[in-house]
Parts: structure tokens; sequence; C-alpha cells
């Protein structure tokens, strides 16, 4: 009997859909999706974006910006100012911005901090470990391109220290100078066609790291996340409040509407103006809660949260119209509306930061209308731009919301009537 039992259980599973796809299709999905953003790395992380700025040009700045050009944890642009790289880190464009100032080739390394110029690192406060990276790299670098710099430094403190070096001294150090200078450029040749290396790290080179981007707020990461929660729920309650036509289907009620007046690309521009009307109230009262107990900066960017709200409303509620009009039965939906918001939610940044993804699924988040949503809202209240740079996130989600109801438009013609 046990045995009949577990037979009959695997044959009520094979009927059910929407039962298979959540005990097999759900799991492989999301473990694909995670291997994919965490398993690349190979038990490293990948290079960061960093902005470059030589404000010093000596030889000693350019030895050390071309160290970190070869160093390959990095991937280095250099840009002309301090203000086109603190530009880039508020756009987004990289993490973090190193300055170079002038007098860094006179006191580069750490040994004398009375003296030392100090680099300047500007960072994005999202990403709370490109910063620290970063400034151990900046180490690394300078161990490894830099030590006829730092011999030089050395040379000059125990100089002034002891009170003066005997000429002998100093040629026998000139010297051993040159031979170093030597090593150093064979070095700094041999590192570009270096696959990896290890260094030591350290204070050697000092630096003043400053938030560009959210330096300002009392609670950064919430400001940060609270889009990603937000569209990810959003999308829930958006299917279910286009499964209302099952409903409507099975008790009869669908089939009364259609015999009056009432035409199905009516009833679903109401279905459709309910549901974005619904999710644009489940997003104000989820970012009130977050001004009010989190310090979320509504008020300061409420256009700005209005556009992007109500556009991603209208793209949800249309993504749950089309998802409602491929299913026959509350139980599919259900199953169908874990599967998509799940996935979609992964790639499209709600549950995983993007910036910490490989650039592969970078651009497959740009598929679902999550990645652009948050990109928004991001925009307003981390970068605090105006409500004019988000146009193209405008755009795209208009855009998805008309895909979607065309294509729910498409599926409800079973159940027009003559």
């Amino acid at each position: 009997m046990i045995l009949d039992i577990i037979r009959t259980g695997f044959m009520n599973l094979r009927r059910d859909r929407g039962a298979v796809m959540l005990s097999f299709i759900v799991p492989i999905a999301f473990f694909s999706i995670f291997a994919g953003i965490f398993g690349s790395r190979r038990g490293g992380t990948d290079p960061i974006q960093v902005a470059v700025v030589d404000q010093d040009h000596t030889p000693v700045s350019r030895q050390f910006v071309e160290g970190l050009e070869a160093e390959g944890g990095l991937r280095v642009q250099t840009t002309s100012t301090a203000d086109s790289g603190e530009a880039a880190v508020r756009a987004g464009d990289v993490p973090v911005a190193i300055i170079v100032p002038k007098g860094f080739g006179e006191h580069p390394i750490g040994f004398d901090d009375l003296n030392q110029t100090k680099l300047r690192i500007l960072d994005d406060s999202s990403d709370p470990i490109a910063a620290q990276v970063v400034y151990g790299l900046i180490q690394k670098t300078a161990i490894q391109s830099m030590p006829d710099a730092m011999a030089a430094q050395g040379t000059k403190i125990v100089d002034r220290l002891s009170g003066g070096l005997t000429a002998a001294q100093r040629a026998r150090i000139d010297s051993s100078m040159a031979g170093l200078r030597a090593y150093s450029e064979e070095r700094r040749k041999a590192a570009t066609t270096e696959t990896k290396s290890t260094g030591p790290s350290g204070g050697i080179i000092a630096a003043d790291i400053r938030d560009v981007v959210g330096e300002n707020k009392k609670n950064p990461l919430v400001a940060f996340y609270a889009a990603g929660i937000g569209v990810m729920f959003l999308l829930f309650s958006a299917s279910a409040a286009g499964g209302a036509m099952l409903d409507e289907a099975d008790n009869g009620t669908l089939d009364r509407i259609l015999s009056s007046r009432v035409t199905m690309t009516t009833l679903l521009l109401g279905k459709l103006g309910y549901a974005a009307s619904l999710g644009f109230l489940q997003l104000t009262v989820m970012f009130l809660w977050g001004a009010f107990a989190f310090h979320v900066e509504l008020f300061r960017h409420l256009d700005g949260f209005l556009v992007m709200a109500g556009v991603t409303s209208l793209a949800s509620a249309g993504l749950g119209l089309a998802l409602a009009a491929s299913c026959k039965t509350r139980a599919q939906l259900s199953s169908l509306t874990t599967l998509v918001v799940l996935v979609m939610s992964a790639l499209g940044g709600s549950m995983v930061p993007r910036f910490i993804m490989p650039p592969l699924l970078q651009k497959i988040g740009f598929v679902t209308f999550n990645a652009w949503a948050i990109d928004g809202f991001t925009k307003i209240f981390w970068r605090e731009e105006p409500v004019t740079h988000v146009w193209l996130q405008v755009l795209v989600l208009l855009g998805a919301a008309v895909v979607f109801f065309a294509i729910a438009r498409r599926l409800a013609r079973r159940w027009e009537v003559a």
C-alpha cells in the first residue's frame, strides 16, 4: 500500500505542470543564475573599473599610473581632470576614481608622514568594498612598479635624519639606484605579459577616501535597495490582480460582462488601470514607510518618484495581465508567476546588485524591466540626478507596458463571445 501511495503521488505530480515547474525548473533556473554570478569568479574577483587622473605629470607619477594599468585587478581609464573623474563616479560609469595630486613625485611613499603627498580616492558607497580593494591594489602596485622611487625617498629621509651622507656613500647609493631603476623598468615591461602576481599589502602609499555618492545620506544602503525590493513585490501584486480575470471566467462573470456593451479591450484597460493604481499605491506606502522609518529622502525627490512609480506600475500591470491571459487556472498562474518574477528579479538586480554580476549577466539583465526600473530609481534617489535624466528608463518601461498589454489582448481572444 505504501508503494501504491508513492506511485499515486508521482502520477498526480506528472499531471500538475505547476508543481513540476516549482519542483524542477525554478531550482535549476536559480542555480544557473547564481552560479553564473558567483561561479564565474573562479576564486577571485572581477577587475574593478577605475578612473585615474594624473595631476602631477612627473616620471614617478607616470610610472605609478603605468603600474595601475598593468594591474590585472583593475580596468583603468585615464581622464584629464579631477572633475571628470568625480563626474564618472557620480554617473555610475566607474565605482572608484584615483586622483594623483601635484607633489606626488617628490613624496610618494609613507616613510615620512609630514611631507607625504596623499592620493585622493573618490568612490560610490553603494559598492562598499571597491574602494578598499583599490587601496590594497595601490599598495601592491607601488611595491612592484616603483621600487626605485621608494628607495630614493628612503635615501632622502636617511640623509636628513643621519646628519648627511658622505660622498662615497652617495656614490654607492647612486650606483645601486641605477641598477634598481633598470630592474624596475624590466619588471614593468614583463608585467604586460603576466596574468597573475602577488605582493604584500600595507600603507606605503597614503590616500584619503571620500564617498562622492551617498556621502550625505543617513542610511545609504536603504536608499539603494528600496527600489529593488519594491519592484520585485510589485510584480507579485500585479500578477495577483490580473488573475481576477481567471476567477471571473470560472464563475461565469466574464461571459456576462462581455455580453453587455463592454468590449474585451475596454475590460483589459480597466484591469490595467486597477493593477497599475494598486501598484502605485503599494510603492507609495513602501517609500513613505522608508522615509519615516529609515530616512529615505522621498520628499526631496518627489517628482522623480512620481514619474518612476507611475511607469513602473504600468509595466508591472501589463506583465500581470499577460501572465494571467496565458494561463487557464489560478494554480498555473501562481506557478508561472513564481518562475517569471523570481528569475526577472534575480537577473534585474532586485536580489543581487547588478554591479557585482559578470558583464554578460549585466547585459542580459536589461532584458528584464526590473533593471530599467531600478536604474531609474537609483538615478533619482541615490545619484540625485534630475528627473530629465531618466527619460530612457521611462521610455523603456512605457514600451514594455504597451508590449505586455498587446500580448494580453491577443491571448484574451479565447474569452470573447460572438
